[in-house]
Order: C-alpha cells, then sequence, then structure tokens
C-alpha cells in the first residue's frame, strides 16, 4: 500500500535525475482512457489533460498524447490505429472493458511497448508492466468503520450499489465485512448504477417502503448527489449519515463546510491516471523501478484534510 507523497517523491525523484537526457531520443507514452461520460471519468480525462501538459512543457524527450473513447470498440480502433502509425514506447490505459481491450492491448505488448493499466483490469494480468488502482475494500472498509463509530455500533441503514463490476463487488465486501457482528442492519441493498438520476429514484423507494432509516451508504458520489436530493425532497429528519465515496469535490466541500449529514468522505481519486501517467515516464526516462501493482491507499476524508484532497478546477 502506498501513500500518494510515497509516490510523488519517488517519481519525481526519479524524473529531476533524468533531467532532460533523452531529448535527443524522444519517448512517445500513448494515454488511452474512456470518454467523460459521467463525473468520475470527467476528472480522469482532466488529470491525464493536466499530466501531458506538465510532461511534455517539463521534458523535451518525452511525448505524453492523450486519446479518449465514448466506447469500448472506439477505444480498441484508437489504441490499434495508434500502434499501427508509430512507435509506442508505452501505453497507459484505463480500459472501458476489461473482456474487449484485453487482446488489443496484448498485441501492442508483444510489440515490446511498455503498458500501464489503471483502475479497470485486462482479464489477463501478466499483459501489463505496471498496474495502479485505488483501494475499493478500504473505501468500503473506512465507511463503515466511521460509520459504527459515529452510529454507537447499531442502526438501521440502506445501501445503493454501483454497477455489476468487481469494483463495486470490493467495496460491498470492505463494508459488509467490517460491520459483521455489530448492531448495524441493512435493510435493503439495490443497484443504482452509480448514476445520479437512479439513485434519486431508488432513494424515493427507499424512503417509501422504511419509515425509519437512520443512515445511507450510496457507495459513489454520483449516487450520492441523488440520495440527498430525495431526502431534502422528502423532507426526513430521521437519517443522519449519508455516505458516498471517490472524492467529487462537491462531496470534499461539504466535508469542509462541516455538513451534519456528509461529514467525511473516502477518496478514489480520478487523479491516479496522473500517478500512473508519471511513473510510467519515470520508467522510461530514468530506468525507475516502478513495474509491478501499486495500490493507493484510502484514507477517510475529514474536515482537518478535506482541503488536500479539493481541487476546484476539476470538473470531478
Amino acid at each position: 500500500m502506498f501513500s500518494k507523497g510515497f509516490i510523488a517523491a519517488a517519481v519525481l525523484g526519479s524524473l529531476l535525475i533524468a533531467g532532460q537526457a533523452l531529448a535527443a531520443d524522444k519517448k512517445l507514452i500513448a494515454v488511452s482512457i474512456p470518454a467523460a461520460d459521467h463525473g468520475w471519468t470527467a476528472g480522469v480525462v482532466y488529470h491525464a489533460r493536466t499530466a501531458a501538459k506538465e510532461i511534455n512543457a517539463a521534458f523535451p524527450g518525452v511525448e505524453v498524447i492523450v486519446k479518449t473513447s465514448p466506447s469500448a470498440s472506439e477505444q480498441v480502433s484508437v489504441i490499434e490505429d495508434l500502434s499501427g502509425s508509430r512507435k509506442i514506447d508505452a501505453l497507459v490505459i484505463l480500459p472501458y472493458s476489461s473482456q474487449e481491450l484485453t487482446e488489443p492491448v496484448r498485441a501492442i505488448k508483444n510489440k515490446g511497448t511498455f503498458i500501464t493499466i489503471v483502475d479497470r483490469g485486462l482479464i489477463d494480468p501478466t499483459i501489463q508492466d505496471l498496474y495502479v488502482a485505488g483501494d475499493n475494500i478500504a473505501v468500503g472498509r473506512n465507511t463503515a468503520k466511521y460509520m459504527i463509530d459515529k452510529m454507537g455500533g447499531k442502526g438501521d441503514i440502506v445501501i445503493l450499489r454501483g454497477i455489476p463490476t468487481v469494483i463495486d463487488d470490493e467495496r460491498i465486501k470492505g463494508f459488509q465485512d467490517t460491520i459483521k457482528g455489530t448492531g448495524i442492519k441493512v435493510l435493503d441493498m439495490q443497484y443504482a448504477h452509480w448514476n445520479s438520476d437512479e439513485a434519486f429514484k431508488l432513494m424515493q423507494d427507499y424512503l417509501a417502503k422504511y419509515p425509519h432509516i437512520d443512515a445511507v451508504w450510496a457507495n459513489d458520489d454520483d449516487g450520492l448527489l441523488g440520495v440527498l436530493a430525495a431526502i431534502k425532497q422528502s423532507g426526513r429528519k430521521d437519517i443522519k449519515l449519508a455516505l458516498g465515496g471517490n472524492g467529487m469535490k462537491e462531496i470534499v466541500k461539504k466535508v469542509i463546510d462541516g455538513d451534519p449529514l456528509t461529514p467525511v468522505e473516502t477518496p478514489y481519486p480520478p487523479s491516479m491516471i496522473k500517478t500512473a501517467i508519471y511513473m510510467t515516464v519515470a520508467h522510461l526516462v530514468a530506468n525507475a523501478p516502478v513495474r509491478g501493482s501499486v495500490k493507493l491507499d484510502a484514507p477517510l476524508i475529514t474536515q482537518k484534510n478535506a482541503k488536500d484532497y479539493y481541487f476546484p478546477a476539476s470538473p470531478f
């Protein structure tokens, strides 16, 4: 497990050592990510483009290009076209889907390209040289720990799941394993697909079905926005906590402001794409030992440290 500060220090140290020594032998890093189809991916696009701009300005020996794709098939086409027209020294990719991108990425790997996978793994993990992701189990676990403490270890809650993925499964596992043996009872748990509109409708259903709810875990901040809107519209006062996850700026701002309903947050930062790009650059220009898997920590965001996670210029 690595903290954001540790990784940043290691990567920047490697890059400073390398300097501009490889200006005559320019390295190409292609970054392939999903298009900004919701808040979190919009944040991924923002941080990827920011990293590319910083690296291209600071290191003349490196060129970083960022390509976004609205679907898995489009992402396959983009990386195949890039690989066919230019020599790619490294590919940093957040796959739109694991299944469809595995073989196309393998084909690029077989050309000698360094492969960095971010967030959503491929079907065959041996393809990746570097894997960077957040700790989804910790997102669920740390949220549950806070709820247990705040609620005195008892109460009735409802949960909104995301989409049927490993990411969602891990968050739910971390949460459920932590509340096991406590007096916290899960009244209901259904999928809202990390979507504000779906979460709003599902929360309305929960409110109609259950006359008393102590707390809500939305699993994700896009969903939390819908939950908060439904609670506000209902006028219900029994709900004391409504928590999400991911580090959306609107939710982090609530934490900064001391919102009593949403006093804490857990990060799953889209800025992990920036960490992955910088680590890949460190490998190319300084031969930094960055192979393997890096799991970013998910400490509880509180009013004391929230400013460290607040990026008002980011779309997420």
